[in-house]
């Protein structure tokens, strides 16, 4: 039931703002059905991917997808998801976790303070040689983040479309659907070959595709409807809320780990008595 309901929710928002899938992704997988963090990182990969997939399919034939901003910004993503994934391996999954708690801060901020330019619905123009070098370096970094943490990055991807790519909104939020499925596909490709098999739950994955791609298409469909302004701030308070949980919850427990290693807190074993 939890599959069903969280993978509903993971494509509304995919298919609502092009972004706030991953976001949810890795918390229902660890806390909710209790996969290990890495596991879970690398089954959002797949999940946010595939959603990401099926829901760019309607924007696609309505040609509300930017190809040359699919380029920009998907082949640096894919490299920098790539090198991500490889990175993660020397680092635990209480550190991941509580990394992914602040990027979802972050997230809850941005959308809080909002961006100039995000409801602009004109024809994109006037861009430069500077905002393509720029699309192509947070390619790159928004890529790495979603290879560490499992994110598919379209609170960030958005934004720079709209700012630095000079789309409207709608295109904006097709093109980082298909940005957001060709690096989490690449990622979790790469991540295949790091973990071991019986690590990843692929009927749970699955089951969220199936029914976030179901979600995305619903929400891309009615996202015209309701204000995207009021649609964020309500995302963002939820985001707000949990990423802190998950920072105390992940970061008392990697100060406990912390304390131990560094001889603080002594490791007391127990003695049978004789």
């Amino acid at each position: 039931m939890i599959a069903v309901v969280g993978g509903l929710v993971i494509g509304l928002c995919l298919g609502l703002l092009g972004s706030g899938g991953s976001i949810l992704t890795v918390p229902l997988l660890v806390y909710l059905l209790d996969h290990e963090p890495k596991a879970a990182i690398a089954e959002s990969l797949a999940i946010v991917g595939g959603i990401a997939l099926l829901g760019s399919i309607r924007p696609m034939l309505k040609r509300d997808v930017d190809w040359t901003s699919v380029v920009l910004f998907g082949i640096p993503g894919v490299l920098g998801t790539v090198a991500g994934v490889w990175l993660s391996q020397w680092i635990s999954g209480v550190v991941q976790l509580v990394v992914f708690s602040v990027v979802m801060l972050v997230a809850a901020a941005m959308m809080l303070r909002g961006r100039r330019g995000g409801d602009v619905e004109d024809a994109p123009t006037g861009r430069t040689r500077r905002d393509h070098l720029i699309l192509v370096i947070e390619g790159l970094v928004v890529g790495a983040l979603t290879g560490i943490v499992g994110v598919g990055g379209g609170f960030l991807i958005v934004p720079a479309l709209v700012l630095l790519g000079r789309l409207p909104m709608r295109l904006a939020v097709g093109t980082s659907l298909l940005i957001i499925a060709v690096k989490s596909g690449a990622g979790f490709a790469k991540s295949i070959g790091q973990m071991e098999a019986d690590a990843l739950h692929l009927q749970t994955i699955g089951v969220f595709i199936l029914l976030g791609g179901v979600g995305s298409l619903a929400g891309n469909a009615i996202g015209g409807r309701i204000p995207q302004r009021r649609l964020k701030q309500v995302f963002a308070v939820f985001l707000l809320v949990m990423g802190t949980v998950i920072l105390v919850r992940e970061g008392s427990e990697l100060l406990a780990i912390d304390d131990v290693v560094s001889g603080r807190t002594p490791i007391v074993e127990s003695v049978d008595p004789e």
